[in-house]
């Protein structure tokens, strides 16, 4: 990607009203059958004009074909049983009904590379895809069989390594693994949740990116962002680890977070795509309050390296403020780009 600041978004968005339920995640899919991959193919052909039309650089699926971004991937593998369910607390926040991990998982075949390869023959543009990273995955379900987090860390990243390489087989020029769950578990990314993350992203030659949040606007995320007090420091355990590792790309959440920016600074030569929309309100950002996050991200990263990104999915967003925001988004990398060409 030769342009300078290429716009993304960190994953998900809105998905039309005709394939699920809007501004809901989880939602059923309201088709069945060849009508519903049909009906995701074109949720895919919608999503990738509406990120063309907003001039997003490097497009993704907006996870269209999926219903959760990591328990679709989950669905795709042998030894979870998703009729045996379990409440579990996810990423210490809020109990959710989980599947549960019955025995040793495998991956039978590839779960998203069909998706990859319809969204590769649609656009001529840099695509991203994202994956859940290993620990995110162990913090979405309930363990009877291996009954330690590290070894079924260990067990995923290597099935995720597997997907990863025929996703790049299949032209995705950046491969992103979701880990939320490295804003909370600071020890056990440190012990071994990074060398999971390395497992998954082993021998891949595409750019390797990794997306840490505070979460999708929900309430349980927000309510707990309220209890974190008016500096975020949360970054700062973990991107030592990030630093020495294999990573290229670093997706954060920056803007209307109490993240202090100079901690980006403990990442200085990686690519940062920095949260520059907010996706836990409504409300449509203006351009210039864009260009100004990106303003004070520039202090602590090159400008060659910085990629201007959302905070998060937008999946329980309307379609509508999620399209305002891909418009301020670019809007406000250009004028950022204006000046850095002036």
């Amino acid at each position: 990607m030769n342009k300078l600041l290429p716009t993304s978004t960190a994953g998900s968005l809105p998905k039309p009203s005709w394939l699920s339920e809007p501004e809901k995640l989880w939602s059923p899919w309201k088709l069945e059958g060849e009508a519903l991959i049909e009906g995701k193919q074109d949720a895919l052909r919608v999503t990738l004009m509406e990120q063309q039309v907003a001039g997003i650089d490097i497009v993704s699926d907006g996870e269209q074909t999926r219903q959760h971004f990591v328990t679709t991937f989950i669905e795709g593998l042998d030894g979870v049983d998703f009729e045996k369910r379990e409440t579990v607390k996810i990423r210490d926040r809020y109990d959710a009904s989980v599947p549960t991990v019955v025995g040793a998982v495998s991956r039978p075949k590839s779960v998203f590379v069909e998706d990859a390869k319809f969204l590769r023959s649609q656009t001529k543009a840099p695509i991203k895809w994202a994956l859940p990273g290993p620990m995110t995955m162990i913090d979405t379900l309930y363990d009877a069989h291996y009954k330690s987090r590290e070894k079924l860390a260990w067990e995923f990243a290597k099935l995720l390594n597997e997907e990863a390489k025929e996703l790049e087989t299949a032209g995705v020029d950046i491969i992103q693994f979701d880990e939320p769950a490295f804003n909370v578990f600071f020890e056990e990314v440190n012990d071994w949740g990074m060398a999971t993350l390395e497992r998954a992203m082993e021998g891949l030659k595409c750019q390797k990116a990794v997306h840490i949040c505070y979460g999708y606007g929900i309430k349980a995320n927000t309510d707990w962002k309220k209890t974190l007090g008016s500096e975020w420091r949360q970054y700062e355990l973990i991107f030592p680890s990030i630093q020495k590792s294999s990573v290229d790309l670093v997706s954060l959440e920056c803007h209307n977070s109490h993240v202090p920016l100079d901690l980006i600074e403990l990442i200085r030569g990686k690519k940062v795509m920095v949260g520059s929309i907010d996706v836990a309100n409504k409300t449509i950002e203006t351009p210039e309050e864009v260009a100004d996050t990106l303003r004070k991200a520039l202090q602590f990263v090159d400008a060659d390296k910085l990629y201007p990104c959302t905070n998060c999915g937008m999946a329980p967003l309307s379609r509508e403020v999620a399209r305002g925001k891909l418009n301020a988004l670019s809007a406000g990398a250009e004028i950022v780009r204006r000046e850095l060409q002036a």
